[in-house]
């Protein structure tokens, strides 16, 4: 596979200047602010699994309109609290899955919340799904006529939502939240950064970065869905597609977020170019910012080896348990 991007030495100093939305912090707010305003509990349920090391929590909270988003709570057995919480979200199409899939963390001594995405995964329903205008397959159209009615807007507030829900969680750490997912979580990770507080954020080659440009370079994965859409719509929906996207753009989350941060990138993803990865990263408002590149990843980025670049850098800066 090829590069697919401009070589590092230009990614290093990529930083196009993107202009948020004059009404991007009050969109947002006020976003935040009644979705809070829904209220709705936070439930766990202890659940028997074969794991002899990890217990684990079938929890639902309130997320967007309070309607409930499902997760899962990973801790090592036994554990005494408060333990720092790595907040996960998911990649494009996929769902909490099942609590075997998420034993890194836990295994390492944190708890683990594992945040399901509404309409792709399999316990939470997108309800508003209907609302808004026709859209290509898949959810990156979804509701694209307006911010209002734009899918992400829904599936960031569960996001934001879930780290709210952590202080009602027992045994879990609320100053010590670290939020990190790949692609499609990287995403809502750096999203949830630039809207709320958290003590890290760990974006692995995260998508919804730089959508026009993503969407005019990237030779395969969601963005194709926006190149199909305005393929068809060019004539009338261009720049009011890219307008919406323009509340729900990394960069702009990027450039509000003052957490740590420790992002990764593959110079030959041709899912989410590296431009827009480094778009964003060039942009973060955070000084304690670290890039990891893989100069042979693709979309997995440095696939096993990752895991052990983020437990060192959590290690780096005292975010480990006990």
């Amino acid at each position: 596979m090829p590069l697919t991007d401009s070589g590092l030495d230009e990614l290093i100093t990529y930083r196009p200047q993107l202009k948020a939305p004059a009404d991007f912090d009050a969109f947002w707010e006020r976003t935040l602010a009644v979705a809070r305003s829904r209220g709705g509990a936070v439930k766990a349920e202890r659940i028997t699994t074969p794991l002899r090391t990890v217990e684990v929590d079938d929890v639902r909270f309130p997320g967007w309109n309070g309607e409930p988003v499902a997760a899962w709570l990973l801790r090592p057995r036994g554990a005494e609290g408060p333990l720092p919480v790595v907040v996960t979200f998911i990649g494009y199409t996929g769902g909490r899955g099942l609590p075997t899939d998420h034993l890194l963390f836990p295994a390492s001594g944190y708890a683990q919340l594992v945040v399901d995405s509404r309409g792709q995964g399999h316990d939470t329903p997108d309800v508003d799904a209907g609302g808004g205008s026709q859209w290509a397959k898949g959810f990156m159209t979804r509701g694209i006529d307006s911010p209002e009615n734009y899918y992400y807007r829904r599936l960031i507030t569960d996001c934001v939502r879930a780290v709210d829900a952590v202080g009602d969680l027992a045994g879990l750490d609320p100053y010590r939240v670290i939020v990190t997912g790949g692609s499609q979580g990287g995403g809502l990770a750096l999203a949830v950064a630039g809207l709320t507080s958290v003590a890290a954020v760990m974006p692995d080659v995260p998508f919804l970065c730089h959508f026009r440009r993503a969407a005019e370079t990237s030779g395969e994965g969601p963005y194709q869905e926006l190149a199909e859409y305005l393929r068809w719509h060019s004539r009338h929906r261009v720049d009011p597609a890219f307008a919406t996207l323009s509340y729900f753009d990394g960069v702009h989350f990027a450039q509000r977020a003052t957490a740590p941060a420790l992002f990764s990138v593959g110079l030959m993803d041709p899912i989410c170019p590296p431009s827009t990865v480094y778009a964003a990263f060039n942009h973060y408002a955070g000084e304690d910012r670290t890039m990891t590149v893989w100069p042979f990843g693709d979309h997995g980025g440095g696939h096993g080896s990752n895991p052990v670049a983020q437990l060192e850098w959590l290690c780096d800066r005292g975010l480990t348990p006990g």
